[in-house]
């Protein structure tokens, strides 16, 4: 097996809110390029954002990856998350502070996971009979409606901050 297609991998991601904020789930799907090997993963949380599911969907999917660097594909229909990347603004925002962004938390951790890799990012329209992102989609939607959510403690923390103001 050629040890560069090893080293490829598809990363599908969603996130979802039933209520913004609300409960909120993420769902992911990898498929290793030239293996026939995928992998779904999704998880829930009592209260959070649609963006910080977005986000969080693309960090675990880099998180969960053994190997490293990977060759990287991630295909989203977050133009929050694809067009911070592509753009380059998360960066700009990192050498700024993040001063005056949300999810600070979130984009910390998803660059010291994305430093990892050799990642690129493929919008996707969402919605839009994409069968991966459709999936996906439901992942996320199935997760925010389990009766085992998490806490988004990085969110909570937030909404006690602003309560204190």
């Amino acid at each position: 097996m050629n040890s560069r297609m090893d080293k490829k991998v598809n990363l599908y991601t969603d996130g979802s809110s039933l209520g913004n904020p609300g409960p909120g789930g993420y769902g992911i799907i990898l498929e290793w390029t030239g293996k026939g090997y995928q992998k779904e993963f999704s998880a829930g949380y009592s209260r959070t954002t649609n963006n910080r599911m977005e986000l969080l969907a693309v960090i675990i999917g880099l998180e969960v990856l053994k190997k490293a660097p990977m060759e990287v594909t991630v295909f989203s229909d977050s133009k929050y998350v694809v067009d911070a990347v592509e753009k380059s603004w998360v960066f700009n925002w990192e050498k700024k502070g993040f001063k005056g962004k949300k999810n600070v938390d979130l984009w910390k951790r998803f660059l010291f996971s994305f430093r990892k890799h050799n990642v690129r990012f493929i919008w996707i329209k969402g919605h839009n009979h994409h069968p991966q992102n459709e999936r996906c989609d439901a992942l996320a939607v199935q997760a925010a409606k389990s009766n085992d959510l998490m806490l988004d403690i990085g969110f909570q923390a937030i909404e006690l901050i602003q309560k204190g103001n």
